[in-house]
């Protein structure tokens, strides 16, 4: 009897040993690299909407972080430039709006960028193909911009809606 409990005791050492190289061979991560030709352009802002922008500085840093993003070449320089936007980002969110921009559609626009700012991030910590969250990160910065001229074009007084 005790025969037979030493010899299971070592096939189960023996087994448990190979099955967790096993193991460790399937968990090699791969890095993925970073390629930004597959990235979209940015919307163009018209030119009255351009001249409030370039003053509001909280914006165009973040604009720049954006911007940044189409000349790294590798993850380790998305995951600096993704904290970069993280900060960026709760600094216009904490700072003054300009007037025609001070408004819930664009509040709310800049809080679906935060989200896919973070998706991207969570991305990157699992070591995932970041280009796919990525290209939605640029889309709702870009969704945000459009929202910008929507409202410089907007021909309707809302503070005389508003207030009857």
């Amino acid at each position: 009897m005790r025969k037979i409990v030493v010899f299971i005791t070592i096939v189960l050492v023996f087994s448990s040993c190979r099955n967790r190289q096993n193991l460790d061979e399937k968990q090699v991560i791969t890095q993925v690299e970073f390629d930004v030709s597959e990235l979209p352009g940015l919307f163009e802002l018209n030119l009255e909407t351009q001249e409030i922008v370039d003053k509001w500085i909280n914006y165009k840093e973040l604009e720049s972080s954006i911007e940044a993003l189409y000349q790294i070449k590798n993850n380790e320089e998305l995951i600096l430039l993704i904290e970069n936007t993280v900060e960026k980002q709760n600094a216009m969110a904490s700072g003054k709006y300009p007037e025609p921009f001070n408004t819930p559609q664009i509040k709310s626009r800049q809080k679906v960028f935060m989200t896919f700012v973070l998706k991207v991030k969570a991305t990157l910590e699992y070591r995932k193909d970041p280009i796919p969250p990525t290209i939605e990160m640029i889309d709702a910065f870009n969704i945000m911009r459009r929202q910008f001229d929507v409202l410089m074009n907007s021909q309707i007084d809302t503070k005389n809606i508003l207030n009857d």
